[in-house]
Parts: C-alpha cells; structure tokens; sequence
C-alpha cells in the first residue's frame, strides 16, 4: 500500500532545543511504522531560544524537509533590553523585577505582533504551500503551536483549499496560558487574539492538546478536540540508563530540576523547606545535593545562593538532551513545577515523561486537581503539592531521605507504557484516519 503523507507545520525543529520541538521530531520518527510518510515545513533562518545539536540525530535519514526564510523582530529586542531573549520561550520578568524597558517591551510584543512575533511568516508561507499543496497529494496539513502564529498558515490554507484537512496541535493553550494576561494587551488587542484563536477551533477538522483538562476546554470553546500527551521515547531511556555513570559518583541524596526554570513557576516554599532542613539537620546538610540541569533564571538562583543551601547546589547549566537525561537518571528525586493558577491545571509539561521512564520519584508544583497530579496518582510516581504547601513538603523529602539513606527508596512505578512516543503515534495514527477515508 502506499503511504499516506502528513505535512507538519513546525517551526521548532533540530537543531532548536527544549521540549516544543520533540514533540514532532518524535511523531516524524514513528509514523512511517504506521503507515504514514511525514514531510516536515520548517524556518530557514530561525531564531530559537535554547540549541540542542544532540536531536539531530533522531531526524529519520529519507525525512523531507522543506524551509524557507522567516523574518523575526527578536534581534531589534534584544538590542533593547538582552532580558528580552527570555520573550522567545514566552518567560517574563514579572513584579518588581520587572523594569520599564521590560514593560515596554511585553506591550510591543503582545499588542503589535498577534498572536506572536513569527506573524510575519504566515503570508508567506501560506503563498508556497498554497501552490505546493495543488502540486502534491497530502492527506492531512498539521500546524503545531506555540508559535500560533503557524495555526494562521493552517486557517488560511483552509480557506483558499476548503478540501485540505486539517490538524490544529496546540502544545499548549493560546488565551489560556498562564503568561497571556502578562502581555499588557490592549481590549482590541485581546478581543483579536480571542477572535483569531476561535477561528482556529471552529475550522481545523480536529485540534489535538496535550492533557486532558486542555481538551475538554478546547470544546467547550468549539473545538473538536482529541488529547494526545507527550511521552517519552523508549530507546532514548534505554540508552541513556546504560550510559549513566551515577554509581561512580560521591553518593548524595539528590533532588534535581531539569529544564528551564522561570520566575511564574518559582516554588519558593520548596527552597524555604530545603533550607530548614540544611540548618536544623546536620545530616541531611551533609548528604544532600540540589542539581540545576538547564536555564535557571538569575534571580532565583541569587536567592538560593543567599540561603543556606548554597553549598548544596550543583549548577550545571544548559545540557543537551541525551545528558539531561542522564542527570535524571543520577537523581533520588526530580522536581517539575507548573504557573499556579487554577487556569493552568491543564499543562503537562513534557519533561514529566521523561521523569516518568527513568522510575524515579517525581515532586510536583502547581494548582489543585492539576493533571499532573493525576498522573503521578496513576503511576505512582511522587506528589503533588501546592505553592502554598511547607510542612508536607518537608515532611515529604524528609520521609524519602531516610528511605534513601537506609537504600529503600524503591522504585514501584507502573502504567507509563501508554506514555511511550511509539503508543502515542499509534494513538495519533487513529486519529487521522477518523478523517481519511
């Protein structure tokens, strides 16, 4: 039988790194298994807020990759302010860290780039695949956001070719995420934003979220909207458990966050109960690491190195993906954090995934009744607390550091299998033939 063919929209791709870009990389990987022939439509000429040389090779060697130039307003901002780098991965600096010319910039950003600052390749891109789709048999057009601005190529090319179906993949919401009301929008800017996003609900034949709290909203809002969350890949975890030197390593009990760490999701009561149990417990002082493995924001490194903990922390900076999950592999407990309004119990970060693989204990951070939560419930995996909760969080690593110490902290995790990148291409494979017949 010949392959069917999927064009993906994506402007995050390899070399780009983080986990916006593995969510396709992983799907590309997968589906010719399925019977699907993937052809990818990426930036020439992108402007990507962290690099990952290391993804490249999970790039299949036939992909077909098609790119063409993209103009983005993001060097004129960093020659503003450099803090405006940060607007790339959508961090902000929030309160009183937060100076006029951050200000100025966010108002920029919000209200004269909508819905963000890649607008400026949908014409474009919607001219040459306009044509390109006239010229070649393609079953289905998916368009993945963050940036939105590429669900605008999708709405206009099912337009121009009503016949086209299509698939909207927000990796995560547009209006509701967490930073959207930090943007400083105007009401008409806010009213166009809202507009353009209900567009995208009501014509994509189907939107695909990430959890499940995302897709019963994307309905509510007029979407026909299918979960499928990001996973882990199996042979990334297998590999990198062989690889892992953590027995060779000065055994300390060690909690680790992986990943880029910003001011919205700062678990604050985390760092005060690590802090207390430094100074009231010489033997946990002694024994215990705190590992950074990504982009940390400045200041809430400053504020943990004025505290007791400074001589627990290991810093290790930006890591490709193959040794970030080594570093999960050599932890005891690895932190995730989400924004903690009730309007975010949605997210599932992606990196949880990979937490999940490595069997390890996983400690979450966010609103109540999070998805994240019910996750961890599932697997078995660790806990869940509020950003308002101390004496549990204590009590908590407290509890696993004498498991650690008396080398019964066990690692029981079960039901992650449906996780696997491989199960969720089945999963997206269903999905797509609801709608090719």
């Amino acid at each position: 039988m010949e392959q069917k063919k999927i064009l993906i929209i994506t402007y995050y791709w390899p070399p780009a790194g983080g986990p916006g870009v593995q969510r396709w990389l992983k799907f590309a990987k997968y589906l010719p298994e399925f019977g699907w022939k993937p052809i990818i439509f990426t930036p020439e000429n992108p402007s990507y807020p962290l690099l990952d040389e290391s993804l490249i090779k999970d790039v299949p060697e036939n992909l077909e990759i098609i790119k063409t130039k993209i103009w983005e307003p993001y060097q004129l901002a960093e020659k503003l302010n450099k803090s405006n780098k940060k607007f790339k991965a959508g961090q902000f600096d929030v309160g009183k860290n937060q100076s006029w010319k951050s200000k100025l910039s966010i108002w920029v950003r919000g209200n004269f780039f909508i819905p963000d600052a890649r607008v400026l390749w949908v014409k474009p891109s919607v001219k040459f695949l306009e044509h390109y789709l006239k010229e070649n048999k393609i079953d289905v057009v998916v368009t993945s956001g963050p940036p939105h601005s590429l669900h605008l190529i999708g709405l206009n090319l099912k337009k121009k070719l009503p016949n086209v179906k299509w698939i909207a993949d927000f990796r995560d919401p547009w209006t509701e995420i967490s930073y959207y009301k930090h943007l400083k929008l105007t009401k008409n800017s806010d009213r166009k934003h809202r507009q353009l996003e209900s567009n995208v609900f009501e014509n994509a034949d189907i939107t695909l979220a990430t959890s499940y709290t995302d897709a019963v909203n994307f309905r509510i809002n007029g979407a026909n909207a299918v979960c499928i969350t990001n996973g882990f890949d199996e042979t990334d975890a297998s590999q990198n458990q062989k690889n892992s030197d953590y027995q060779t390593l000065e055994r300390k009990f060690t909690l680790s966050y992986i990943g880029v760490l910003e001011q919205l999701r700062n678990p604050e009561n985390l760092w005060k109960a690590l802090d207390n149990l430094v100074k009231t417990n010489s033997d946990f002082a002694e024994n215990f690491n705190l590992k950074f493995a990504g982009r940390i924001d400045d200041k809430i490194l400053t504020e943990i190195e004025n505290s007791s903990l400074k001589n627990t922390i290991l810093n290790l900076g930006y890591l490709s993906h193959d040794k970030a999950i080594d570093e999960m592999q050599n932890s005891d407990i690895l932190l995730i954090t989400n924004f903690p309004k009730e309007s975010s119990k949605g997210i599932i970060p992606g990196k949880i995934f990979e937490y999940l693989s490595t069997g390890k204990q996983i400690i979450s951070f966010g609103p109540d009744q999070a998805d994240v939560a019910k996750i961890l419930d599932e697997t078995k995996a660790g806990k869940h607390f509020s950003y308002n909760d101390y004496q549990t969080i204590k009590s908590f690593i407290l509890e696993k550091f004498e498991l650690w110490k008396n080398g019964d902290l066990s690692e029981n995790i079960q039901n992650i299998e449906q996780f696997s990148r491989k199960n969720l291409t089945k999963k997206l494979v269903e999905t797509l033939d609801q709608i090719v017949h």
